[in-house]
């Protein structure tokens, strides 16, 4: 007997959601500690419409390694803290790029070098909200910037 193929679409995975934190709770609290640690060029992605996977995206660098593992390690445990589980992270070892997997929030801590040869930003394209006002957007515009 050939055994082939099913022809049943599989059902798309849900969404992980951060336990106890609403998105936007949740992105100002990294956006908090990023500021704390004093994180450079903080940038926040909005990505409702572009994808089921996160509601937003904090692209951020470091100053050096050491710096992006600290910033990286106080936002696992301000997160878990939160939603009470220790978010996956990958990169850690190297940091020179490390994602932290906020379910609803995603974190990109980078080398400056290395975000520049990524370019996230550009990649999900034109809803970005630069560090200086993004606090001031979720305020004024719960829905998000304008494409």
């Amino acid at each position: 007997m050939v055994k082939t193929p099913s022809t049943k679409k599989k059902a798309p995975r849900a969404r992980k959601r951060t336990p106890g934190a609403n998105p936007r709770k949740l992105l100002k609290l990294v956006q908090k500690c990023l500021d704390d640690d004093q994180a450079d060029d903080v940038t926040v992605i909005d990505l409702s419409g572009k994808t089921a996977f996160a509601d937003f995206m904090i692209v951020a660098s470091g100053r050096n390694t050491r710096h992006i593992s600290a910033m990286a390690s106080h936002l696992k445990a301000k997160i878990k803290t939160a939603g009470g589980l220790t978010p996956p992270t990958e990169g850690l070892n190297q940091s020179e790029w490390v994602l932290i997997d906020g379910g609803d929030v995603i974190i990109h801590l980078f080398h400056p070098e290395i975000r520049m040869s990524y370019n996230l930003e550009k990649m999900w394209g034109g809803a970005a909200w630069p560090e200086d006002s993004s606090e001031d957007h979720l305020e004024e515009n719960p829905d998000g910037p304008k494409a």
